[in-house]
């Protein structure tokens, strides 16, 4: 009987230890979060209209070099060899012209991805407080985002093994 009572004591110590050391983990859908947020409508918006604007002026350039093109195709057997190699020039001028202006709004550091950023970067930083302040306020150990690929979003510092994994490294 009195084994009996000691087990049961160092199981139910053990127990409450280990249900108290478990991790609070949450989650957010920051697609869900990004479609409710009147300021990033405005921002998509804003985004929209440059974006159409930009097509625009591609879809211009665009009828001018295929006008191009036509009538070099119509008139090149009448043309001289000069003549000729000039509009050929003119048409590659053009073509440059429009790859150029295509990465400047479009490309990886484009015109775009910059003015997304400028307007996203201020949502996406108050976003990321009010999570920190959720998870803060809930206690909780890690939040994660649902939406596509997993992320952390918070996590306790006391969960960082990055200076650990660091001094393990520098000894090898």
């Amino acid at each position: 009987m009195k084994f009996t009572f000691i087990s049961l004591f160092v199981f139910l110590s053990l127990f409450a230890s280990v249900s108290n050391a478990q991790l609070k983990i949450g989650y957010i859908d920051s697609d869900a979060i990004m479609d409710n947020l009147p300021d990033v409508q405005d921002a998509r918006q804003k985004l929209d209209a440059l974006i159409q604007e930009w097509q625009n002026e591609l879809k211009k350039m665009e009828t001018e070099l295929k006008a191009k093109k036509e009538d070099y195709e119509k008139r090149k057997l009448t043309m001289t060899e000069q003549t000729s190699a000039e509009a050929l020039a003119e048409i590659t001028k053009l073509e440059k012209e429009i790859d150029d202006y295509r990465d400047k709004k479009f490309g990886a550091n484009g015109e775009l991805f910059q003015k997304q950023n400028e307007l996203m970067k201020p949502i996406q930083n108050k976003i990321f407080t009010v999570i920190q302040q959720v998870a803060v306020e809930e206690e909780l150990d890690f939040v994660f985002d649902r939406s596509g690929d997993i992320l952390f979003l918070y996590a306790k510092d006391e969960y960082d093994l990055t200076t650990q994994v660091l001094e393990k490294l520098k000894l090898e």
